[in-house]
């Protein structure tokens, strides 16, 4: 697989991720690297999110409705695809800026 392909697959779960990190390692291009940090950032955001909301909803049951967050963080994971598919080196909304100097393991 190419690079393009790689970082698309890199946003489908953590399965695709996985797939993508370890396809890619030695032929690792900026485009590659980028969206690696960027889906595994959002990953982590969305596994921790999950876990408060649930903790959140299941203190205050009336709260259910938080669980639309969990909508929003399905599209920021359409749109890191969307970039990727374009080659664009865009951060995903809200949390992107944040994953672009973290996990120096990609490199």
């Amino acid at each position: 697989m190419n690079n393009k392909t790689l970082s698309i697959v890199s946003y489908i779960t953590l399965i695709g991720w996985l797939i993508a990190y370890f396809s890619g390692k030695d032929k690792a291009d900026a485009l590659l690297r980028y969206h690696l940090k960027q889906s595994l950032g959002l990953a982590i955001v969305s596994i921790a999110l999950n876990v408060i909301l649930n903790f959140i909803v299941s203190l205050v049951p009336s709260l259910a409705f938080l669980g639309i967050v969990g909508w929003v963080i399905i599209v920021f994971w359409i749109l890191g695809m969307i970039n990727a598919a374009n080659k664009a080196l865009k951060p995903v909304p809200v949390f992107g800026k944040a994953f672009e100097n973290s996990f120096a393991f990609i490199g």
